[in-house]
């Protein structure tokens, strides 16, 4: 009969035992899936503003191709006027040579005035 209560005493220690096991690894188990939820929720998160974020580069890429279109059309635009302010450095050049022929020929012309006042005075205050 003692050999019964022993028995009995271990059964019941075993059994204490188990449970205690069982508990630790349920709560063990459910802490490791909420671990696990958690960094899924994390990773979930993360997808979510790469997505958003690629959206964005993707408006700045349309973005700088638009730009990159309107730069090509200003260089164009900056060809063609290129010619025109040659031409408008040619013009400034002869206008600038045809100033001094101008000047030139007003100092002539001043002097002729001051040639022919001269003969003109002259003329006047000789006798006949």
């Amino acid at each position: 009969m003692d050999n019964m209560k022993k028995d009995e005493a271990q059964d019941q220690k075993h059994d204490e035992l188990a449970e205690s096991l069982n508990d630790l690894f349920t709560s063990v188990s459910t802490m490791i899936k909420s671990e696990l939820q958690g960094t899924n929720n994390q990773l979930e998160l993360l997808e979510k503003m790469n997505l958003r974020v690629a959206e964005e580069y993707k408006g700045f890429g349309d973005l700088a191709s638009g730009l990159r279109v309107f730069v090509e059309q200003l260089k164009c635009k900056s060809g063609s006027f290129n010619e025109y302010v040659e031409q408008i450095d040619a013009i400034e050049k002869q206008v600038t040579e045809f100033e001094a022929v101008v000047s030139m020929l007003d100092k002539y012309v001043i002097l002729l005035e001051s040639r022919v006042q001269s003969l003109y005075h002259t003329k006047i205050h000789l006798p006949n």
